[in-house]
């Protein structure tokens, strides 16, 4: 009997929007029934938890044109002690962001890179439009539709684990 694949999703929120999004594409991932799914926040996740998952969902708001600190401090931690040891495992991602989100999708594509994971799908990027302090600090309250394109996300890279598409 094969064993079980992994998906480990990777997330940063401080708004609830990025989390929201990240349950989302948990839920759908568990749905597939046969992967197992951990979802951990940036700061509790490291190498170790990268090197036992068979492929990732890394989730994170885009802040100041960026991903947020806390994802880029695991990544910074478990960059080099996976290096080499994770080549060609699916990944995607998902952004939340106030009005662009492209340069944090970027961001993580460039890391992703650098570990030579092979990108399973487009990344998934909702715009709240927070614009002013007040809004961008404000906690968000994500879309039906576009918890659905995570959800449904989340079940692709799970069923593609299970069936060993990637």
């Amino acid at each position: 009997m094969a064993a079980l694949k992994t998906l480990l999703i990777v997330y940063h929120s401080m708004t609830g929007g990025t989390r929201q999004m990240a349950e989302a594409a948990q839920a759908g991932a568990a749905a597939e029934g046969s992967v197992a799914v951990r979802l951990l926040q940036a700061t509790q996740a490291g190498p170790g938890d990268v090197l036992t998952a068979d492929g990732y969902l890394f989730a994170t708001p885009e802040n100041l044109a960026a991903i947020s600190g806390q994802l880029k401090d695991f990544f910074d931690r478990s960059y080099y002690p996976v290096l080499d040891r994770i080549n060609g495992r699916p990944y995607a991602c998902l952004v939340c962001a106030g009005s662009d989100g492209h340069n944090a999708a970027r961001q993580i594509e460039r890391i992703a890179t650098g570990w030579r994971l092979r990108p399973v799908a487009e990344p998934i990027i909702v715009c709240t439009h927070a614009q002013a302090p007040e809004a961008i600090l404000a906690a968000k309250q994500i879309g039906a539709e576009d918890l659905e394109r995570c959800r449904a996300l989340g079940e692709a890279l799970a069923t593609g684990l299970a069936l060993g598409v990637f």
